[in-house]
């Protein structure tokens, strides 16, 4: 390292590659950070970072198993702060690879914390846990005080690895902390995520690629908001100056249909000519919806989700319309 880069702050990113990988490397970089993003793979990583990024960041892989590779690169790095986004999504393949879940969303947790507590204890470190740990809760909003109940494999590896930061950081007294993620959407995200989903279907029908798009239950309800913001709540979390746990959301709740309603009408199309339902796609009902309180990220950071659901909506389908239309 040259003596300016021993000036600047550091940072390691796992899931660098993913949405939400990839928005914290733009703010990161836009503050001067090094930032060394972790990967399994080096060239599919290559391949996801936008082309303004990929020669400003160190890449590093990682199978996410090997301990002492992870420790090798803390040891050198001694990175200032450490952002943990690897991991499996939740959906329907996620009953298909629930040993290897456990090894990406949990195991490898305990290893980067085992990595700090030993080799560079002062580095700040953020989980990106999950509203799925909530699961059949028994109030909402939840607030960080509610009682975890979750329904799925992702939910509970999730679950576990949240209870190892906490575990970590009052055993051991690192800056270990959480961020409690809700549904957040981007141009990043992939077309099995229904936002995508939509905002794609809406370009490829507006441009006479397709007709329809075959949906689920168009009542249920998420707590929506925007990755870029979220990055953002990230970051001020590490900033912070005690280690403690957040919910990054909206507080408000949106249906489907309202997303279907809002990406349609921006392409001058109506939903309802071309949305149909398959009970194929509908998840089991929630008693309680996922909706968070996010008074105390206000209230402790000054965060707050700054996009409305309905400009990120539109957001999407402008990307998405751009995108078709550059493949022409």
């Amino acid at each position: 390292m040259t003596k300016d880069n021993l000036k600047l702050k550091s940072a390691i990113v796992t899931g660098i590659s993913g949405q939400d990988g990839i928005l914290l490397t733009e703010l990161l970089l836009a503050k001067n950070y090094l930032v060394y993003g972790i990967t399994r793979s080096i060239s599919n990583c290559r391949k996801r970072i936008p082309t303004e990024y990929i020669d400003k960041i160190n890449l590093l892989e990682w199978d996410f198993k090997n301990e002492s590779v992870l420790k090798a690169y803390i040891q050198t790095i001694h990175p200032n702060e450490f952002y943990n986004f690897a991991g499996f999504s939740s959906g329907a393949g996620m009953y298909n690879n629930a040993t290897e879940m456990l090894d990406v969303n949990s195991k490898s947790v305990m290893l980067i914390l085992e990595s700090i507590k030993s080799s560079s204890p002062s580095t700040r470190f953020l989980q990106a846990s999950s509203s799925e740990m909530y699961g059949n809760c028994r109030e909402t909003p939840q607030t960080e005080e509610t009682p975890f109940n979750p329904r799925s494999p992702y939910g509970a590896t999730k679950l576990l690895s949240h209870n190892l930061v906490s575990i970590y950081r009052e055993r051991y007294q690192i800056f270990a902390t959480s961020a409690i993620l809700y549904n957040h959407e981007s141009i990043y995200r992939t077309d099995d995520f229904i936002s995508r989903k939509i905002s794609m279907s809406v370009a490829k029908i507006k441009n006479n690629f397709s007709t329809k798009i075959v949906l689920g239950n168009l009542e249920a309800v998420r707590d929506w908001g925007c990755a870029r913001d979220f990055a953002k709540g990230m970051w001020l979390i590490l900033q912070n100056p005690d280690p403690t746990d957040f919910i990054l959301s909206t507080g408000k709740l949106h249906s489907v249909k309202d997303m279907c309603k809002i990406a349609f009408a921006y392409a001058g199309l109506d939903y309802r000519n071309h949305v149909s339902v398959s009970s194929e796609f509908y998840r089991p009902n929630e008693i309680f919806p996922l909706v968070g309180n996010p008074n105390k990220s206000f209230r402790k950071l000054g965060w707050k989700n700054e996009t409305s659901f309905e400009e990120m909506i539109e957001k999407l389908v402008i990307h998405d319309l751009n995108l078709l239309k550059k493949s022409l």
